[in-house]
């Protein structure tokens, strides 16, 4: 039998996304975070392949085109839930600090540490391998901290999303002095920035004054045609194309904001917020998919006995103790004592494992174990899980007797306006809305 016949492929996938669902629920209620099930369930999967016969190598070159689309619609589908009010300035520039200095902070260190204990790295290789280990996971952090308080969850949600896209700018930035006859310099990556904020701009206002007009009912999955092709041809002429994602995500997500003045006229405003909840719910869905396929792969791909290692077990538990110290220090200067869970909140995953396959082969050093990238993946999601459960045990959620009286009470009130005879009592119970506050 052909292991990797049409039915089987199709029962595979399948299987996977009902199970992805699954531990999407156990995540819920345990704090263990689905990627890293997932990643089990690759593993899983990996040895069941092995024993009938099938090649893994197979999965390799669908990781990067899985992490590119789940990069792009995890950043989009962030975006969308991001409000641009006065009151959020600063919880937004706090984010954007401590995920720029921290990310700068612990490339900085685990270079040092990579320069120091791997034979035959030079410094610019360090930095290179040193940046994908730095950058936190929104795919993981943002499914992962909805159970928070509003305010933890906005700032995780800014915060990951901030290191998604700095790192990446960060690591191609680094790519790009690999060859000094293309570098630009610090001058040419800043004006490469303002370019792609203002084709970013330009871009997002077109896609919604155009596609407020289009009458077909399916024109969503166009509309993410559109963005990744923006993506694409934004990577092919050296932008930061994943800018182009988070401002149309912010744009269509703030459109009273954006569309002031003269443009107001332009924008069918029930249109276009028909268009943003249906997106937010696609976006959701497709990011779903993709994450849950991009980690069961990388755990099919990956070569367990690496780990085996102690070369890669001190290399690794070096970095782990500098990221912790870095952001134990960078949340208390910036957010004080009320720093639980977030101090243990730092996973890294899909922008880990995408930029170690895109390093240059002029920079690969054969000296580094790939092992590292997995100790440090499987290690800051476990401690992100003895975090979260560590604080849901001292903040429980509301206790169920209080639940309960809360359910009891609104099943009373609308049994007594139901049954309600008389208008003149249910007026006493029911007050009528003033007018001037319905929209």
């Amino acid at each position: 039998m052909e292991i990797f016949s049409s039915y089987n492929v199709i029962i595979g996938i399948s299987l996977t996304i009902i199970l992805s669902f699954i531990f999407n629920g156990v995540a819920k209620k345990t704090n263990v975070p689905a990627v890293l099930l997932l990643i089990i369930l690759g593993i899983v999967v990996q040895y069941i392949l092995k024993a009938f016969g099938g090649e893994t190598t197979f999965f390799t070159p669908m990781l990067e085109v899985l992490g590119i689309v789940g990069l792009i619609m995890i950043v989009l589908e962030a975006a969308l839930e991001l409000e641009l009010k006065s009151d959020k300035l600063m919880p937004i520039l706090k984010s954007l600090a401590i995920a720029l200095i921290g990310l700068v902070a612990s490339t900085f260190i685990a270079a040092v540490i990579l320069k120091a204990l791997v034979k035959d790295m030079s410094m610019q290789s360090a930095w290179l391998y040193a940046t994908p280990l730095s950058i936190l996971s929104s795919a993981i952090i943002i499914p992962s901290v909805s159970g928070l308080k509003e305010a933890k969850k906005e700032f995780h949600i800014y915060e990951s999303t901030f290191s998604d896209i700095l790192g990446i700018m960060l690591f191609y930035f680094l790519t790009g002095r690999l060859n000094p006859a293309e570098d630009a310099g610090v001058g040419g990556f800043f004006l490469n920035l303002i370019l792609t904020i203002v084709i970013s701009l330009i871009a997002s206002y077109a896609i919604i004054l155009i596609f407020q007009k289009i009458k077909s009912q399916v024109k969503l999955f166009l509309l993410i045609a559109v963005l990744l092709l923006l993506y694409a041809l934004g990577k092919k002429m050296h932008l930061s194309s994943l800018i182009i994602i988070l401002i149309f995500g912010l744009v269509i997500a703030n459109m009273k904001l954006f569309f002031q003045g003269q443009l107001r006229q332009y924008l069918d405003f029930e249109k276009a917020k028909s268009i943003y909840h249906e997106l937010h719910v696609i976006t959701a869905e497709t990011a779903f998919v993709v994450r849950t396929l991009f980690f069961v792969i990388f755990g099919i791909t990956i070569v367990l006995s690496s780990l085996l290692s102690l070369k890669v077990t001190l290399i690794s538990l070096l970095i782990l103790i500098s990221i912790y110290a870095i952001r134990y220090g960078l949340l208390r200067l910036f957010l004080g004592k009320d720093i639980s869970p977030q101090v243990f909140i730092a996973p890294r995953g899909l922008i880990t494992v995408l930029l170690f396959y895109a390093i240059p082969a002029e920079a690969m050093v054969e000296g580094f174990e790939p092992g590292i990238l997995l100790f440090v993946i499987i290690g800051t999601s476990l401690i992100m899980t003895g975090g979260m459960i560590r604080d849901k045990k001292l903040n429980p959620p509301e206790d169920l007797e209080s639940i309960e009286s809360k359910e009891n009470t609104n099943e009373e009130t609308e049994y007594f306006i139901n049954n309600a005879t008389d208008l003149s009592e249910l007026d006493e119970t029911k007050s009528s809305p003033d007018e001037n506050e319905i929209e």
